[in-house]
């Protein structure tokens, strides 16, 4: 399980970093979030380049999300992983269910959708 935090950088390229709760005792007072909703993404399906839709938490329940990242490398997360989605500009990313198996979302849309750039 773990956290982490997608953002556009300075060049608006899409990237990550996964987010220790100690060092950001803000996560652990909590997000306003305006809806909730739930996704399978079936497998061998890519969704071609695209930006967060608006700030969100996308937590894997189960199955395997792979990200392709503008400078082509590659991350798995896996279930019980919750990444904030901070990229809502830039080019974005690729996003494919990892493996054979269906991959299952919660997806938590934020009430704060101000852009944030960079890392934090």
């Amino acid at each position: 399980m773990g956290t982490s935090r997608m953002y556009a950088d300075e060049n608006l390229d899409t990237t990550w970093q996964p987010i220790d709760l100690g060092e950001h005792p803000d996560w652990l007072e909590g997000f306003d979030a305006t809806k909730v909703r739930f996704a399978i993404r079936q497998p061998h399906v890519e969704q071609d380049w695209h930006a967060a839709p608006q700030r969100q938490f996308v937590v894997v329940l189960s199955g395997g999300l792979q990200i392709t990242y503008p400078d082509g490398s590659q991350k798995v997360f896996g279930p019980g992983e919750a990444r904030l989605m901070d990229n809502i500009t830039g080019k974005g990313h690729k996003t494919i269910a990892a493996g054979d198996e269906p991959c299952i979302t919660m997806t938590v849309a934020l009430a704060d959708q101000e852009p944030r750039i960079g890392a934090i």
